[in-house]
């Protein structure tokens, strides 16, 4: 396998290559073969106390509810829960989780610097078949003692998951990853996303330009305006990561990898008139 192949391939998939007990290779020597950090398959990620891993439990589950909660509707929620907190708290723990990204209120979907501004694009189009239109967002993923992120990017006619990836942090070179795997196997018309910095950055929307692809971001403040992964966000969460309970990157990753395949394979949507993301997705 040539060092480009290397570098297409998910950075979840390459930190599984590493064989911390292998005979004639040391985990320096093959991280630098897969193109992994050492500080990437080291990681673990950084304990929160037990009261920030609860109220980011909290924080997420009715995140995940109602998107449209900022800061200060967060925090009067836990307070009406119990929890004496104030929002400069909650505003540190949103950020911890990634939820910045997505928050509907301008300016926190911080874009890359001197980035192009794209339109958004698919108001009022409609989405009649396959690779029309991909769409991507970042979510976070909780773990008994930290947290990762985990990005993906959908079909919006089909909502079959084309590609996916974790990471320890949000410096969107696993979103490059997962964009160029995802286009080793199709391509769209139309790459959706928000503003932020991993998706405006020169790496990943040049590798749409280089594709001929037309690119098309949410407008400012409009986390809704990517509703179908939200609502893939949301069905993650409820079906797999709120009931798994995950320990650590490896067990996530695995779990994943086998929630995903159900997700597109076997679980039926009623808008897809009771058939799964890949029939959908395969009748093209």
């Amino acid at each position: 396998m040539d060092q480009k192949t290397v570098r297409t391939l998910a950075v979840a998939a390459r930190r599984g290559w590493i064989d911390p007990n292998h005979r004639e290779l040391s985990i320096v020597q093959q991280c630098a073969l897969g193109q992994l950090s050492r500080s990437g398959f080291y990681y673990v990620p950084k304990a929160e106390s037990a009261e920030n891993l609860a109220l980011m439990r909290l924080i997420d589950e009715q995140y995940t509810r109602t998107p449209f909660y900022g800061v200060r509707k967060l925090t009067d929620w836990l307070r009406k829960h119990g929890w004496g907190i104030n929002p400069k708290r909650v505003r540190r723990l949103m950020h911890a989780l990634g939820l910045a990204a997505i928050y509907p209120k301008p300016r926190l979907s911080v874009p890359a610097p001197g980035h192009r501004i794209y339109p958004y694009r698919l108001r009022g189009l409609p989405i009649t078949r396959p690779n029309q239109v991909w769409a991507t967002d970042i979510t976070y993923i909780r773990l008994r003692q930290g947290f990762i992120y985990l990005m993906a990017i959908l079909d919006w006619h089909s909502r079959y998951v084309v590609s996916w990836d974790v990471s320890v942090s949000l410096d969107g070179t696993f979103c490059v990853a997962a964009l160029d795997w995802a286009l080793q196997r199709a391509q769209p018309e139309i790459f959706n996303s928000d503003q932020g910095a991993q998706f405006t950055s020169v790496a990943f929307t040049g590798r749409l330009e280089q594709h001929g692809i037309l690119i098309s971001m949410d407008g400012r403040g409009r986390a809704l305006d990517n509703v179908f992964v939200e609502r893939l966000w949301r069905t993650v969460k409820y079906e797999d990561i709120y009931l798994k309970d995950y320990a650590d990157v490896a067990e996530t990753v695995a779990g994943l990898r086998t929630y995903f395949t159900f997700y597109n394979h076997e679980r039926s949507h009623q808008a897809l008139g009771y058939r799964t993301p890949a029939e959908v997705y395969r009748a093209a």
